[in-house]
């Protein structure tokens, strides 16, 4: 009988293009329903304020495409592996497709969440998961996953090309009388008392159209520039597609096969930072507590300090440097900070004030709108020289000279700390004279606090 529904279930990949659950079940002409479940359990540990923000756009912009087809989205709470079993014997579903999960969370989830379906009798459909390559594929030669990035990305690029993405179904029959679900508004995934997300209202459009006219306008205006404009954040030379990317409203194989296609060699730089996004996925699988465990083990005895006021200044943006605050009181604004600044940042606050980079981490896991389970932390541990591939211990960014190399007519300090409008360039990029640390000191302790360590320079 064709007439039983197939459910789609959907999670971080909130789009109609590219979409093989969705793909499989418009072909399977049965009635089709679309499900989305809000449970903390998938992504590791409960969304940020910011990624809540942009969730419940994201999930209006595909409530409004799946329409478009005549599928309906049920939208329900709580452990997936009771909402999907449930759900689905409500509908008289024959079956439940969903893509494979891309990080160790969702992969615990689909394990769970197959064997209730087919303890009630549903037969679960699993399709390709959002990676470029799975984790057991890219090997070193001794069989074990990188532990480097070059190396890791050689493989990758050379041995892993994603398959071809495939167009959004144009014929569907949508389930007309789907399950009742709860309503958007009842998550209260929207700031209200205060409502600080004025910032990100004026700088983003979540879902799968923004994701393709921000797209559209990176390979038309910065994709061949991107490898040396990148890193100079009052330019607009990156992508800014971090987001759209982290909630799935476009697939990494449609954005891989279109940078090549419009970019040719000059899309090698901006794939190489895709590819830098799959590598820690990777280390995700080896590590799901990345998050709070530092990969190298030696690290468990490094003598941070518990620098309560000097982390709230950090994150107020009053550490009296220019470029560490005009990049705090971005993220602050637009959800969203410049990479090169998130390092800056991530310096200062790791090596500079020797403040856990756990608290970093948890910072930004808050307010970044692309708060992502493996990259946040994957930074954090990159600056921190604490992960896979780690900077240096003595690697310790200086930020007056990052500043002067990356801002040097100061635009982008002028345009977060509008106080200093009129600071004269020859001193824009010095701390001022409240300044927290005096960072030459700083660096100092630094290096003596890692050279404490076992293994700190290994």
């Amino acid at each position: 009988m064709t007439n039983r529904p197939v459910l789609v279930w959907f999670r971080n990949d909130l789009r109609i293009d590219d979409h093989p659950a969705l793909r499989a079940a418009a072909d399977s002409e049965r009635p089709v329903a679309a499900v989305y479940v809000l449970d903390d359990a998938l992504d590791g540990r409960p969304l940020g304020g910011a990624a809540r923000w942009w969730l419940h756009h994201s999930l209006v912009r595909l409530r409004d495409n799946l329409g478009s087809l005549g599928v309906p989205l049920v939208l329900r709470r709580g452990p997936a592996a009771d909402v999907i079993p449930a759900l689905a014997a409500e509908a008289g579903a024959a079956t439940v497709v969903w893509n494979q999960g891309a990080t160790p969370f969702q992969r615990t989830a689909d394990a769970a969440v197959a064997e209730a379906l087919r303890r009630a009798g549903v037969p679960p459909n699993l399709t390709a998961p959002d990676l470029i390559a799975d984790p057991d594929a890219v090997l070193s030669g001794a069989g074990r996953p990188y532990r480097v990035f070059t190396p890791f990305w050689r493989a990758l690029s050379r041995d892993h090309a994603p398959a071809l993405p495939t167009d959004a179904p144009t014929a569907t029959r949508g389930l007309n009388a789907p399950p009742p679900g709860d309503a958007l508004e009842d998550w209260s995934l929207l700031p209200t008392r205060p409502d600080w997300a004025g910032g990100l209202r004026d700088t983003w459009d979540p879902g799968e159209d923004g994701a393709f006219a921000r797209l559209e306008t990176f390979l038309g205006e910065a994709v061949g520039s991107y490898g040396t404009q990148r890193n100079y954040p009052a330019i607009e030379g990156t992508s800014r597609l971090s987001p759209h990317l982290r909630f799935g409203e476009i697939s990494l194989r449609r954005l891989w096969h279109v940078a090549q296609a419009v970019g040719g060699d000059r899309a090698e730089p901006f794939l190489r930072e895709v590819g830098w996004a799959e590598f820690n996925r990777h280390q995700l699988f080896q590590q799901p507590a990345l998050h709070e465990t530092p990969l190298r083990p030696e690290f468990a005895a490094f003598p941070w300090q518990e620098d309560h006021a000097g982390f709230r200044a950090w994150c107020e943006g009053r550490t009296g440097y220019p470029i560490v605050d005009a990049g705090m009181r971005q993220l602050w604004h637009t959800g969203w900070m410049h990479n090169r600044v998130r390092m800056i940042t991530a310096s200062f606050l790791v090596k500079d004030l020797l403040v856990p980079w756990q608290w970093g981490e948890t910072w930004f896991w808050d307010t970044l709108v692309d708060a992502d389970a493996a990259n946040n932390p994957g930074g954090w541990q990159w600056v921190a020289g604490c992960g896979s591939d780690a900077a240096p211990y003595f690697r310790v960014f200086n930020p007056t000279l990052q500043s002067e190399k990356f801002d040097p007519r100061g635009a982008y300090i002028r345009r977060w700390l509008p106080e200093l409008s009129g600071v004269p360039d020859r001193t824009l990029h010095h701390p001022g004279p409240a300044a927290l640390v005096d960072h030459n000191a700083a660096r100092r302790r630094a290096l003596a606090a890692y050279q404490e360590i076992a293994g700190a320079g290994d």
